[in-house]
């Protein structure tokens, strides 16, 4: 992979096709940054087809699956191959799956989660963190969940996985806090992407509830990711209310409360 000169900074997201990821994707290209972007579907090549314009930012799609090691490597060896320093990373690749941990969910799928919300990411991390420290500048949005603010019934391996991303980014934060580049953690709640549909939960009552626009849950997290903040709660007053709450309510409490939301049926 070959490019020309641009002045322009160079940013890559992950899970771009559609989504939080694709309104991510859009408000670089608003804000002149260059892409990689990525994603395991087809669908990351017509993504960029519409994200380029006449005159406008470079992107690169690549498709690979990051539940892989192999597919880490690859996307790796895309940024790298750009011969550019990687000026922002937006790390938001993630799925999950609906269903009794035991009898309601296949142990494969559970182990895609693991392998693509969590490995992914920190091997991600660890490959393209250490460029960006070298240079003393750089942005790293991580997309974590409000589900990370409390056990998943029903959800149980997508919300550990996701507490494990709030961890390690809050962690890295202050790692990193002298040395010029920045972490925030991007927390939607339920937000109009095709997730509900992947993880067989549109006949819950989170899935077939009210959602967020995932083009303003994406503004916000670049808008934050800009300004360093640490973290960010997008979407709805309530999605602020709630991780407001769980700082305060009872696990016991919240992991009744996530029962009856994602519960199969509970839709219905």
């Amino acid at each position: 992979m070959t490019t020309p000169t641009s002045d322009r900074p160079l940013a890559l997201v992950t899970g771009a096709s559609s989504g939080i990821g694709y309104e991510l994707a859009a408000q670089f290209v608003e804000h002149g940054f260059d892409l990689v972007i990525a994603a395991e579907d087809d669908g990351i090549e017509a993504a960029a087809q519409k994200l380029r314009r006449d005159g406008g930012p470079q992107i690169w799609s690549v498709r690979v699956d990051l539940a892989r090691e192999q597919g880490v490597t690859e996307l790796v060896a895309a940024v790298t191959a750009t011969g550019r320093p990687l000026d922002a990373l937006a790390l938001n690749a993630g799925r999950g799956a609906g269903g009794a941990f035991v009898g309601g969910t296949d142990l494969a799928d559970e182990l895609e989660i693991v392998d693509l919300n969590v490995r992914s990411t920190v091997h991600l991390a660890k490959r393209l963190l250490p460029g960006m420290v070298e240079r003393g500048a750089g942005r790293v949005l991580f997309t974590s969940s409000i589900a990370s603010t409390m056990p998943g019934p029903f959800q149980a391996v997508y919300n550990a996985s996701k507490s494990f991303v709030q961890s390690f980014a809050e962690a890295l934060r202050n790692e990193l806090k002298d040395t010029g580049v920045t972490v925030t953690s991007l927390m939607p709640g339920p937000t109009d992407t095709e997730f509900f549909d992947r993880a067989d939960m549109e006949d819950t009552r989170v899935g077939s509830g009210r959602k967020d626009d995932p083009a303003k849950v994406a503004e916000q997290g670049f808008e934050a990711m800009m300004r360093g903040d640490q973290t960010i709660t997008a979407g709805s007053l309530m999605n602020k209310v709630q991780t407001a709450a769980g700082k305060i309510i009872p696990d016991k409490l919240k992991s009744e409360q996530h029962r009856r939301m994602a519960e199969p049926g509970s839709g219905s």
